[in-house]
């Protein structure tokens, strides 16, 4: 705090001191420190009750922001992330956004097709668009619910179109750890849920990438433009980064190991990102987009630790995208109306998931008991559908009390799996064996190491 005496020699008036570089930086490293203890503790104790750890990092984060500890008297919350430091945060859950979307798109493979491909195609089609259009009915019957000024869009289009990706949505990695834990990782029940999610969250991004391409082009030319784009960059990672990187990668090359590798895959998912982001389109577009064209193959014979050091990078990163999307929303700031949209929005949820993959797994040859249990697996969202909602409320599609509604109902819906797919189809025992689990994974997965 700094004085100086007014002009007629009264009084000194007060001034609040500007933050100091050193009181940022303090700001920043005390935020992350809480952040990271509080998911590490939360996510801890979401493995107690059988939950994936990425659900109790979810839910510090959530309790991190106004939702909870901004409840407590003293301002707690704006006290641990001033205004000064939420800028840096935020920039640091995007780096681990991003990081995050490489590996999502690098562990993307089809390999589950194999011999089951018109069920797979049909219960991917079919969990897809009955949610899609149940999302875009939610929209025109919640239109009179949002916040228009808060909307940077003009009309019913663009949030009725987002809100259809958001019900479609399947988080793949946190059904992977969701299937490995119940045993079911080699069962066909296990292969079709997964390769279902694969294709869905593949179309549901593709969708993605034209609603936010219609929200950011103002008119048919730049939209056309932004299309020209968007097809010259995928076909240069198809056609010069996918080759290059399989020349570079070679085992017979001099120079492949982990450095050369860990460098190549960096900078190419940053660059990607970078791309992507100057386009108009998110940086998670770009970075997933890199992720699926790396050569694995490649990969593997030369540095198969090296996607792996990526992933652990951002276990330090996520939590703060987490408590980056916990101080953007506030449960009890929906009051009765938004407890309605809630109840409305998880209704819409589970239905169009549950419907779309039940009736069209009975129609390709599935039993009743395995039809249900791939509508309750396809149905978690989780940390993807955390992604999406932040990428609609930065475009201006989504306004606070809907992104709080749905970060909610991403959360309820990903917590209700384990319990309904426990109660329909218990634990499949396995053979023994020994493993040394990492908790805190920021996508869910187990991590296996040999002991």
């Amino acid at each position: 705090m700094s004085t100086r005496t007014g002009a007629s020699g009264g009084a000194p008036i007060l001034h609040a001191a500007a933050p100091t570089a050193a009181s940022v930086t303090g700001g920043v490293l005390l935020g992350l420190a809480v952040v990271l203890g509080v998911a590490y503790a939360f996510g801890r104790l979401a493995q107690r009750v059988r939950q994936p750890a990425v659900v109790g990092e979810i839910v510090a984060g959530l309790a991190l922001g106004p939702s909870l500890l901004g409840l407590l008297p003293g301002d707690l919350t704006g006290a641990l992330f001033p205004a000064e430091v939420r800028p840096f945060l935020q920039v640091l859950s995007q780096l681990g956004l991003v990081l995050f979307m490489f590996g999502v798109g690098y562990q993307l493979e089809l390999n589950h097709l194999r011999g089951r491909g018109p069920q797979v195609t049909a219960v991917s089609l079919a969990s897809v668009v009955l949610p899609f259009l149940l999302g875009m009915g939610l929209a025109v019957a919640l239109e009179p619910t949002f916040i228009t000024a808060e909307l940077r869009v003009d009309g019913l289009l663009e949030p009725a179109l987002f809100l259809g990706v958001a019900m479609s949505i399947t988080a793949f990695p946190v059904l992977a750890r969701i299937i490995d834990e119940r045993g079911l990782n080699k069962s066909p029940l296990g292969a079709l849920a997964l390769a279902c999610a694969a294709i869905q969250d593949f179309l549901a991004w593709c969708v993605l990438a034209v609603v936010v391409a219609l929200v950011q082009a103002t008119g048919w030319g730049p939209l056309g433009w932004l299309a020209v784009q968007s097809a010259a960059f995928v076909i240069a990672l198809l056609h010069v980064v996918r080759p290059g990187l399989r020349w570079l990668l070679a085992p017979e090359r001099r120079w492949a190991g982990a450095p050369a590798t860990h460098a190549a895959l960096v900078v190419g998912l940053l660059l990607s990102a970078w791309a992507t982001e100057g386009m108009g389109l998110h940086a998670v577009f770009g970075a997933f987009a890199f992720g699926a064209v790396v050569p694995r193959r490649h990969v593997d014979a030369v540095a198969p630790q090296v996607p792996e050091r990526i992933e652990q990078t951002s276990l330090f990163l996520l939590p703060a995208f987490f408590t980056v999307t916990g101080l953007s929303t506030d449960l009890g700031a929906l009051g009765p109306q938004g407890a309605f949209m809630l109840l409305a929005a998880v209704a819409v949820a589970c239905a169009g998931k549950f419907a779309g993959a039940f009736g069209s797994a009975r129609l390709t040859g599935a039993t009743a008991r395995e039809a249900t249990a791939l509508g309750i697996l396809l149905n978690a969202r989780g940390l993807t559908e955390l992604v999406i909602l932040n990428v609609g409320l930065s475009l201006g599609v989504l306004d606070s009390r809907m992104f709080t509604v749905m970060v909610f109902m991403a959360l309820i819906t990903t917590v209700m799996t384990g319990p309904l797919l426990q109660w329909v189809r218990p634990s499949e025992p396995g053979p023994p064996r020994k493993r040394r689990t990492v908790p805190f994974a920021p996508d869910g997965r187990l991590r296996r190491e040999n002991p």
